[in-house]
């Protein structure tokens, strides 16, 4: 939808979609209930590249380059079916620039007309959509749940195409590679007390609950709580051997307290807030920074929170670089994360005499635990 004013033309989209599920097109997402505002709620499985039992007897994965993606049977050996399609979905090394026609305009690859073009074989790509498959139809679902087994699947109940408002309920890419950067180095984070941020499905505190004492995931609206902590009961297995502990709480970064109505879903109890703030080390956050008004919320909140914690913390932030092509500049630009690196640059020079904040870019040469494209621009 196109929406032109004098002297700020604005394009507007009704919904968005995760490319998480642009990247397994043919997987099978069973609908399997309608959320309090009438969206349809799927389930999909996300197979770990190593099970809970190999992260426990410190097996290791072969190491892979960003932009490549391996789905492993047993750790190190690479599915055929999964390598042939993930040859299809790979960016080149040219990044950005591979974007780009001769004008420098954003260059669209159009479907092939016939499958049986071999100049355009490695850019076909299926159509993209659910299957839904109603209660009671659930046979379809038997192959996929002998290839895996409990231990190495995470299952995650999620929306498919939401307004921006509800993006939350949908899984993001930024999401399994904070998941990833969590079991690579498990040893970090044992034990440790977690403070998630815009959890969203949850996915990445139901990874971190594996190998953490006590994960608080927050995030704001009771239908998006109601969700995660679905999720969080589906991965209950995956924690147990660890003793890892998940709760699901409120925390809206609009506001400057914690909510603690006894009456309202999701609050926060006097013990749990003095447990948060005596023992939390670790905050993470993944794709949460896509408008700038929240993304200066979150801020906020972190400095008000780190600043009330009885110990030092490590902040843990994933996102996603968006291109997006603007009138305003007439050009490509990532204007959410611009603004998220300026706020960022910020906080790290603040002076108040009570708080010091270091930053340091992690490198994405570590281990991939779960199927996705790590492209460049995460």
């Amino acid at each position: 939808l196109a929406e032109k004013q004098m002297d700020n033309p604005t394009f507007r989209s009704d919904t968005v979609l995760s490319d998480v599920h642009l990247h397994c097109p043919s997987k099978s997402h069973l609908m399997v209930r309608l959320n309090a505002v009438g969206q349809p709620v799927f389930l999909s499985c996300f197979k770990l590249l190593w099970s809970t039992e190999d992260l426990a007897s410190g097996k290791h994965v072969r190491e892979i380059t960003p932009g490549r993606e391996q789905q492993c049977r047993s750790g190190d050996e690479l599915c055929d079916k999964d390598s042939s399609n993930i040859k299809k979905g790979e960016l080149n090394s040219e990044g950005v620039e591979a974007l780009l026609d001769d004008d420098g305009d954003l260059e669209v690859v159009r479907r092939p007309q016939s499958a049986s073009d071999l100049q355009a074989e490695d850019l076909l790509r299926d159509i993209v959509c659910p299957v839904i498959l109603m209660k009671g139809k659930e046979d379809a679902f038997e192959d996929e749940e002998r290839e895996c087994t409990c231990s190495d699947v995470v299952k995650i109940e999620h929306t498919m195409a939401t307004p921006l408002e509800d993006v939350g309920k949908q899984v993001w890419r930024a999401a399994f590679l904070l998941a990833d950067y969590i079991l690579f180095k498990r040893d970090t984070f044992r034990c440790c007390s977690v403070l998630e941020l815009g959890g969203g499905t949850g996915i990445t505190s139901v990874i971190m609950g594996t190998v953490a004492k006590r994960v608080y995931c927050t995030d704001v609206g009771e239908d998006l709580l109601t969700m995660c902590e679905q999720n969080v009961a589906l991965n209950k297995h995956l924690m147990e051997p660890g003793g890892g502990e998940i709760k699901v709480k409120e925390l809206n970064w609009l506001k400057d307290e914690f909510c603690t109505d006894p009456e309202a879903p999701y609050s926060w109890s006097e013990e749990e807030i003095a447990d948060l703030l005596d023992h939390c080390s670790v905050i993470m956050a993944a794709d949460v920074f896509y408008d700038d008004d929240l993304t200066d919320a979150l801020f906020r909140t972190l400095y008000r929170i780190t600043h009330n914690l009885r110990n030092s913390c490590t902040v843990y932030l994933a996102l996603e670089k968006r291109l997006n092509f603007t009138l305003r500049h007439m050009d490509i630009t990532c204007e959410a994360y611009t603004h998220f690196r300026n706020t960022l640059n910020d906080l790290e020079n603040l002076q108040d005499g009570k708080m010091k904040y270091t930053v340091e870019p992690i490198k994405l040469d570590f281990c991939q635990f779960l199927v996705y494209e790590r492209i460049e621009q995460l």
